[in-house]
């Protein structure tokens, strides 16, 4: 008769808590939301982060304010993130750098696989080299060349230290035999800026805020690190095609939340990301920039985490780069 009554009781139990929290999911958000990116502005991820946030504001009828938390490669805002409260009023969108930083830092303020989790993949961009107009430089082996006949005397921007635009730029030197110093900004916006400005003569970025330069004629597009061409550059080589094989990467442009949220409010994220990204107006808009829309689930986007965690820590080791 006791153990009925403990059954009972725990059942009883359980489906209050169920009900509390999908009552709980419904009425979410209840006040605006916090949406950290851990970037200066103008990089790819705060384009993303923008579109979102504009989206979700609509449909959530709660203002989702981007909050741009950018040093120390990311891990600054990815911090303020791990120890903020899991109720689903703060997110995060990360790029790369939140699964290629376990490999670079010798001590990062989060555990990418304990502190968050994962909501979504949205999209993933190639990373583009480009060159300013009054370059020379029309490719890569062109600059490969330039770069072997005065060693030590250019350098190209890079989004930060351990960024995958920053390990392609770093690969290309490796695999080339180049002296190809890499200078790297606080951001894809200061990195595209530095380049566009000419203040360097190359750089290598993502492509969502190097598209609209290209297409306006301040940076000449030398290549692409994707498998195929992209449908946003569609007349630039992928690297393969211009000679370099193995140097493919992607940024991609993932939204997590605290570890501890509810699965109410996770699997309401998520179904919002998946109707957001396939809405026109956004659809149009992401894939012009140059970005593949993802739109993974959040198991998918786990054992992603965890596959480009190993693979990256291994580029980095093989890179010789090391980070205080």
């Amino acid at each position: 008769m006791k153990m009925m009554l403990r059954c009972v009781s725990a059942t009883v139990c359980l489906a209050v808590a169920l009900a509390s929290g999908l009552a709980g999911a419904q009425q979410y958000p209840t006040r605006p939301v916090r949406m950290i990116v851990p970037f200066a502005p103008g990089g790819p991820t705060v384009v993303s982060a923008r579109l979102i946030a504009a989206k979700l504001t609509e449909s959530l009828r709660q203002q989702v304010v981007v909050d741009n938390r950018a040093g120390a490669g990311g891990n600054i805002g990815i911090g303020l993130v791990a120890n903020a409260g899991a109720d689903g009023y703060t997110l995060l969108m990360v790029s790369s750098s939140f699964v290629v930083n376990p490999g670079l830092y010798k001590k990062i303020p989060y555990d990418p696989y304990k502190s968050f989790i994962p909501v979504s993949n949205v999209a993933a961009s190639p990373n583009v080299f480009t060159a300013h107009p009054s370059s020379p430089v029309k490719s890569i082996a062109e600059l490969v060349n330039l770069a072997k006949s005065s060693p030590g005397k250019f350098n190209i921007g890079t989004p930060g230290i351990g960024t995958t635009p920053d390990l392609s730029a770093r690969l290309l030197a490796l695999t080339a035999k180049i002296d190809l110093a890499p200078i790297p900004f606080g951001g894809a916006g200061p990195a595209v800026a530095a380049v566009v400005g000419n203040q360097l003569p190359f750089g290598c970025t993502a492509m969502p805020p190097t598209t609209p330069h290209i297409q306006a004629g301040r940076l000449r597009p030398l290549a692409v690190t994707s498998a195929k061409r992209s449908a946003a550059l569609p007349n630039v080589p992928t690297m393969e095609e211009a000679g370099f094989k193995g140097q493919e990467a992607d940024t991609l442009q993932g939204l997590l939340v605290p570890a501890g949220t509810s699965k109410a409010i996770v699997d309401k994220l998520h179904a919002e990301i998946v109707r957001i990204v396939a809405l026109p107006d956004v659809k149009e808009r992401v894939v012009g920039l140059g970005f593949d829309i993802i739109a993974s689930s959040p198991q998918q986007f786990s054992a992603q985490i965890k596959t480009e965690v190993e693979k990256w820590t291994k580029v980095v080791k093989n890179a010789g780069i090391e980070v205080q």
